[in-house]
């Protein structure tokens, strides 16, 4: 099977997509169980930038597949005694089945280490730009929870960062999904993203719009989704930017339009300003759920990495 590489959600076909998601929602539900799909393989875990989850999911579910890893962190390889980062990635290739890297800058890297070698599959666990993996286990998230996405009403709140780029280029690709954005102004997502988003939707038969204040909020949504306003990685210019993400918190009184919904949030979470500990902590809140299913996500990414195994409805393989 050729090799394949994860930088973008773009990277997947419609196919691939559902097939990652619903064999993600397979392991965590318990079906199947894990068999040992990449038993003789290795994988490095590359992280320039900080992780808790990203990091601990990939590691954790490359070991509980049967494969074998080797950890970097940013400071260990000699690009830091001038080494290009082309003649890294053609070492890696040579001893790697596969790399989990998070650079938390131009994809453009990644795709260099893809491109140039073809034994090799490449994962981006974070760019400046998208976060395709946190999209997967988001995606993967809802469908455990409500057993479909089609259809879903999603409100997402904060700023349009790598994690929101990511859920409207993955929601966007099931009909009848309603993805809803308030985003601070100048916070929004990037134009680019925002094309392909409107893009996805029109061939899917989906909707998204975005606003920047919080007025007339969207009643009857499926899920609450926020993320935390200091983004891994990056700063902001502005140095008032916490007087303008003030308004969009997300507290309790978003419930009383919305009383079914479900709050989502990527994690790390700082309580008191993206979102009221009542909510992260509350009834509602299936973030800590989410977190877990990374690494039942990242299984399912590590798999359809190295041999192709097609999930069907049911959470099976064929």
């Amino acid at each position: 099977m050729a090799v394949r590489h994860l930088i973008s959600l773009d990277d997947l076909t419609d196919a691939d997509l559902r097939s990652i998601v619903t064999r993600g929602a397979g392991f965590s539900s318990g079906r199947p169980a894990p068999e040992r799909t990449l038993e003789g393989t290795v994988a490095g875990i590359y992280f320039r930038k900080t992780s808790t989850r990203t990091r601990t999911a990939f590691s954790s579910g490359a070991l509980r597949l049967g494969a074998q890893i080797i950890a970097y962190n940013g400071g260990d390889l000699q690009t830091n005694t001038g080494e290009s980062s082309q003649d890294t990635g053609r070492v890696f290739s040579r001893m790697l089945d596969t790399l989990v890297a998070r650079t938390a800058g131009d994809p453009q890297e990644l795709r260099a280490w893809a491109a140039a070698q073809d034994r090799m599959s490449v994962v981006n666990a974070m760019s400046a730009d998208e976060h395709p993996t946190q999209a997967l286990t988001d995606l993967t998230t809802l469908l455990r929870h409500f057993g479909r996405i089609e259809g879903l009403r999603v409100l997402y709140i904060g700023e349009g960062n790598n994690t929101a780029a990511a859920l409207a280029l993955g929601l966007t690709r099931f009909p009848g999904t309603e993805l809803e954005l308030r985003t601070p102004e100048g916070y929004g997502l990037a134009e680019d993203v925002r094309a392909r988003a409107l893009s996805l939707a029109a061939a899917h038969g989906s909707v998204i719009s975005e606003r920047h204040d919080m007025r007339d909020l969207p009643a009857g949504v499926d899920a609450v989704y926020t993320s935390r306003w200091q983004t891994t990685g990056t700063s902001k210019p502005d140095p008032d930017w916490r007087r303008v993400f003030a308004p969009f918190q997300v507290t309790e009184a978003l419930w009383e339009a919305s009383p079914g919904a479900v709050f989502l949030h990527d994690l790390p979470a700082h309580r008191g300003e993206e979102v009221t500990a009542g909510v992260l902590d509350g009834p509602r809140s299936i973030a800590f759920e989410q977190a877990g299913n990374k690494m039942y996500s990242a299984m399912a990414v590590l798999e359809w990495c190295r041999v192709g195994i097609v999930a069907d409805a049911a959470g099976g393989a064929g």
